[in-house]
């Protein structure tokens, strides 16, 4: 026996690492980043700005003009405050290890964004998944009356939800907002997309807090995730935060970026534009099933006549024929034989659909 295996706890031997597939060469869309890369002129800017950088030196550890700018651009309300994380998934970390008491209760509409349930886990937290509709939509009656049951110290609402596409109603989330007894994270990673926006409610709601990330408005690479709320949330969730966590790069490219952002916003858009004429294609195809999605990806289904392992048996003839989605097969009884599809450039996928419609005859 290892050294290891004697002394890692038994439940993380168990598991499986986070997947992430390798997509040399593939056409990529997989994971929901924005297709576009910056024109040239921003981009030598980009690199002009960073080979100035101090990189023998640690950075500012309050990140406060990068704050100050987010509040700004993001329309954060007055009174709030934010908090940064290498990525949003490093918030969801933070946030989960401040609230981390004995026997606390975290709770997510399942299926959702998988971290929520994976960093309950890393601090032995136990976590309640209500499932959602067998159309992805949310039970918001049995919700509430789990959340009365099982008083959760922490509730995510992916809003919209991942990796379904849809948006809960709003009137729903307000609901559950008002009852919880703890801290409502609405996780707004595709909000560029979906146009509404929990962020003024910030004010009008003691117990909420609204997460975002930059990876899907074009910036993946730079890992940068915030939160925004009250001011006593944010202070306690820096607590648990690492001292230099956002790094000299990420912070002069991200404060470039957002100064700039109208080239992102133009990037979304062509996105939304995408969107709306692959949704088309999408649902003329026989044996496919294409769930609704305010976001920047379709969650589609196999048909079940197709038989066992359908959607992985799509999954790989995409991937031979060069293109990359994400599969969840096996990942939840409510997924099976489902794909998620990233909208990626014209050319892009004009390739997906063609790949789609050889792999489904």
């Amino acid at each position: 026996m290892s050294n290891a295996s004697k002394v890692v706890r038994p439940e993380i031997q168990a598991m499986h690492a986070y997947p992430v597939a390798d997509a040399t060469g593939l056409v990529k869309l997989d994971l929901m980043e924005s297709p576009y890369g910056l024109p040239p002129e921003l981009a030598a800017e980009i690199g002009k700005l960073v080979s100035q950088l101090s990189l023998n030196r640690y950075p500012v550890p309050t990140a406060q003009r990068l704050r100050a700018l987010i509040k700004e651009v993001m329309q954060v309300p007055a009174g709030c405050e934010v908090l940064l994380g290498n990525g949003s998934d490093e918030c969801i970390q933070y946030i989960t290890a401040t609230l981390a008491r004995e026997g606390a209760v975290v709770m997510a509409p399942s299926p959702s964004f998988a971290m929520f349930s994976m960093h309950a886990f890393f601090y032995r937290l136990r976590f309640v998944g209500l499932p959602l509709r067998e159309d992805f939509t949310l039970d918001a009656e049995a919700f509430l009356a789990a959340m009365a049951k099982e008083k959760p110290a922490l509730v995510w609402i992916a809003y919209p939800n991942n990796p379904t596409g849809n948006a809960f109603p709003i009137a729903d989330m307000e609901r559950i907002v008002k009852a919880a007894p703890g801290l409502v994270v609405i996780d707004e990673a595709y909000q560029p997309f979906a146009g509404a926006t929990f962020m003024p409610r910030l004010a009008e709601f003691e117990n909420l807090a609204v997460m975002r990330t930059v990876s899907k408005i074009g910036m993946a690479g730079l890992r940068l995730g915030y939160v925004c709320a009250r001011p006593e949330w944010i202070e306690a969730f820096n607590k648990a935060r690492s001292p230099f966590n956002i790094n000299v790069v990420t912070e002069a490219v991200a404060i470039k970026l957002l100064e700039n952002k109208q080239v992102l916003d133009d990037h979304s858009a062509r996105v939304l534009a995408e969107r709306d004429r692959v949704r088309l294609e999408l649902e003329r195809m026989p044996g496919l099933t294409v769930y609704p999605s305010v976001a920047n990806f379709f969650l589609a289904r196999v048909a079940k006549g197709a038989g066992a392992g359908a959607g992985n048996r799509v999954y790989e003839s995409l991937k031979a024929q060069g293109v990359l989605v994400r599969n969840f097969s096996g990942s939840h009884p409510l997924l099976e034989n489902c794909l998620r599809l990233t909208i990626g450039t014209p050319e892009e996928n004009r390739i997906l659909i063609a790949g789609l419609r050889e792999a489904l005859k």
